[in-house]
């Protein structure tokens, strides 16, 4: 058995005194892990780290086995996102979210997304509406996605402020102010056409949006007596500090 695709890191194991089991995103055959033989070497060492983009080629004697990764760089950005406490903790958040979906199963836009946000995780109002819509497309394929087109109650489609815990649909304004508590506010960034362009990306937003995404990744955990492993409080502590710095406007003392 052998194939060859293109795979980002997300995590590393010892095995042994030399080899290193990888854990990566490929784009044609999604979560798989491999053994790389001389994985600590200090020449393969630079390129296992969580986050790079490789060529990797896996190979097996049958489709079932462990098999072990041939690699080659391709895009080394660990060194840098690893360098700030953004970058550190998303990319754990980032693998323990990939770690919900099945193993050797194709989610091709889910690579691309992780590359995506990988690429603008210096950027504090980029990386967290790109972490939140992240989270909104793993949701979609673990079969428990958001329906935010239309109001579950009226169908109209401007005005959606609050998301329905139960049916995970819009709501608008009107419609769900007699539920207010009840429901789960929906921030206008991830509801097309309601936010004016060029316009800032605020912390309530950003609180908002992670409110919504936790509500039912955590239902999906607990349907599936899963653990939350603390690492989206990991990541909103480092946005907020980067938030602070960037746009102390939105933190009014």
């Amino acid at each position: 058995m052998e194939w060859t695709s293109r795979g980002v890191v997300l995590t590393t194991r010892k095995h042994g005194e030399n080899d290193i089991i990888l854990e990566a995103l490929t784009l044609d055959h999604g979560r798989h892990l491999g053994l790389v033989r001389g994985g600590r070497s200090q020449r393969n060492r630079p390129f296992l780290q969580p986050g790079n983009e490789l060529d990797l080629t896996w190979k097996a004697r049958l489709p079932d086995h462990l098999g072990h990764f041939q690699l080659e760089a391709q895009t080394l950005r660990a060194g840098e996102l690893m360098t700030t406490a953004i970058g550190l903790a998303s990319l754990q958040h980032l693998a323990f979210l990939l770690r919900l979906l099945p193993e050797r199963h194709p989610y091709p836009h889910l690579y691309d997304a992780l590359n995506v946000v990988l690429e603008h995780l210096d950027e504090p109002d980029a990386a967290a509406a790109l972490l939140i819509r992240f989270e909104l497309e793993l949701l979609r394929d673990l079969g428990t996605g958001l329906d935010l087109e239309a109001c579950a109650a009226t169908g109209q489609k401007d005005d959606l402020v609050y998301v329905s815990p139960k049916s995970a649909r819009a709501v608008s304004r009107e419609a769900g102010k007699p539920y207010h508590d009840k429901l789960l506010p929906l921030p206008s960034f991830l509801v097309d056409g309601q936010r004016q362009a060029g316009s800032e990306l605020t912390w309530t937003d950003v609180t908002q949006g992670f409110e919504l995404t936790s509500f039912f990744v955590s239902r999906h955990l607990r349907e599936r007596d899963g653990t939350d492993g603390g690492t989206r409080e990991q990541v909103m502590s480092a946005l907020e500090r980067r938030y602070r710095e960037s746009f102390p406007w939105n933190f009014p003392d």
